[in-house]
């Protein structure tokens, strides 16, 4: 057998130098998970949000954490009972992770294992312990190489962990294989994201979105078991193979879940298309009152919610975990100078975000390519900012209109972040603004950085408006710009600058009161 230095099982018949590289890509391995590790639990700590003022009273997030996933509870019903039933048990759990190449890679796969280890604590489970090998590519049959699967046995067992999460998107074969290895539920890390939106949709599109996603997913792994569900045929089928026994109803079971998944997918395609009329609608109406809109997208938990909520006194839910906004949320806002204009808090995002969210969720994310303005929300302390940059940026690169709307990346935690960090993106970045929603460092001049941006009404008014149309005049009041404002015997006079659908407007009411 030929020994490859990526499986420590293999016999030790390499060359010196090799047995060396190896030791060297192991000790880098084991103090990246070491590091990982250290930071385990952070995630969900108690205590490790901060709210300000602005973030109101919080009450969705009092909700959620009614929902705690607590240690020590089993699925048993005499233990079930001694505790509030809301309450999970809290899985225990082992991270995978694959990295090719020397140390730049290896501090890529700490970024990434890092972050799955905060996914797993968002969705709820206790990080115990885990195993990164260097590869040049993942076993095509289970992930890790055949002794690093055995190892990673070892660790499961000696452990006591119940689930492993391995650090990318798994084959259905390379998930059934490992598992038989190490005997414990394995689950990837697009699973993982999608379990996470699972509990924490609330509205009635972002439940029927996360659960197409999640049933896009599920149907290519769907796993028959026996020899019974996975060769039957139909009627009087007599082919090669197919003798006594093997005719039978003509669908498995698995066929028939099968059926059942797209079935259920067709109607949830039918239910998000419903709902999308009404929310053109809203938009349609914004746009026929020239209402700007402005867009808040980015990495998760860079501080969107908290910018919003800074920005509007909105009192969203923030929360230091991952995907804890999914419902997107549009509140209304004024320029310094009066005018009004919408600021719409998107679901955030994240490396390898899994393509069925991309697709589910296309539907609202479209109001970004709506807006007039796009402010990109980046965790300036975060390890690695310009990774979060570049994947935000390959997911909003598919949908429509994004690259015409103007984009200004917001450094956000800028109280906590390194100041070389920050000049450093600044250099990359064309256009950019450094603020710390927490404390209010830079709002003001994010303030007048959006009034700037936003398009401006450029159709001079002087007429009239009759004292009965009182409601032209709230419009021109929240989206035009006046220079002189005085009420007569005949109406309220007005000069200034108004779009031109409202210029229209105004014209034929003023001719038809003269």
């Amino acid at each position: 057998m030929t020994y490859t230095p990526q499986d420590p099982q293999a016999p030790t018949t390499e060359q010196p130098d090799t047995r060396a590289a190896t030791a060297d890509a192991q000790a880098i391995a084991n103090d990246v998970v070491a590091r990982v590790l250290a930071r385990a639990g952070t995630a969900r700590a108690e205590g490790g949000t901060v709210h300000t003022v602005h973030d109101g009273d919080q009450l969705d997030l009092e909700e959620r954490t009614a929902l705690r996933r607590v240690g020590g509870l089993s699925t048993e019903l005499q233990d079930v009972t001694e505790v509030e039933y809301r309450q999970l048990r809290l899985e225990r759990v082992v991270l995978v992770g694959v990295y090719s190449g020397g140390e730049r890679e290896a501090a890529e796969a700490e970024v990434s294992l890092r972050e799955l280890a905060a996914l797993a604590e968002t969705a709820g489970s206790q990080v115990l312990d885990g195993v990164l090998q260097r590869r040049q590519k993942p076993d095509p049959g289970t992930y890790l190489g055949s002794g690093k699967a055995a190892e990673l046995a070892d660790v499961v067992a000696a452990e006591g962990a119940d689930t492993v999460v391995a650090d990318a998107e798994l084959a259905p074969s390379q998930r059934r294989a490992l598992e038989d290895i190490v005997k414990v539920k394995v689950i990837d890390r697009t699973a993982l994201i999608l379990d996470i939106f699972a509990q924490h949709a609330k509205s009635r599109e972002g439940k029927a979105q996360v659960e197409l996603a999640q049933l896009e997913y599920l149907l290519p792994r769907l796993r028959g078991w026996g020899e019974s569900m996975s060769r039957q045929a139909g009627g009087q089928v007599g082919g090669a193979g197919a003798g006594m026994g093997s005719r039978g109803p003509g669908e498995t079971k698995i066929e028939l879940d099968r059926r059942r998944i797209r079935n259920r997918m067709a109607k949830l395609r039918r239910e998000i298309a419903a709902m999308k009329p009404a929310r053109e609608t809203k938009r349609l109406e914004r746009h026929r009152n020239a209402v700007p809109s402005v867009a808040i997208a980015g990495y998760t938990n860079a501080g969107k919610s908290s910018l919003l909520n800074a920005l509007t006194d909105a009192g969203v839910l923030v929360e230091n975990a991952l995907f804890a906004t999914l419902d997107p949320t549009v509140r209304r806002a004024r320029t310094d100078d009066g005018r009004v204009y919408t600021l719409a808090d998107t679901v955030g995002f994240v490396r390898h975000l899994p393509h069925q969210l991309v697709e589910a969720f296309r539907s609202t994310l479209e109001e970004v390519g709506e807006a007039d303005l796009l402010l990109h929300v980046v965790d300036a302390a975060h390890p690695d900012p310009e990774g979060q940059i570049a994947a935000v940026r390959e997911v909003l690169s598919e949908i429509p209109g994004v690259h015409d709307v103007p984009e200004v990346v917001v450094l956000n935690k800028a109280d906590v972040a390194d100041p070389e960090v920050v000049g450093r993106i600044q250099r990359r970045e064309k256009h950019t603004v450094v603020v710390s929603a927490h404390t209010g460092e830079g709002m003001a001049e994010l303030r007048e950085l959006i009034a700037d941006a936003l398009p401006r009404p450029d159709v001079e008014i002087d007429l009239v408006v009759p004292y009965s149309r009182g409601d032209l005049v709230h419009r021109v009041h929240q989206g035009g710009e006046i220079d002189h404002e005085e009420h007569l015997e005949a109406g309220t006079l007005l000069r200034g600058r108004v779009d031109e659908a409202l210029a229209a407007e105004l014209r034929r009411v003023a001719v038809a009161a003269s």
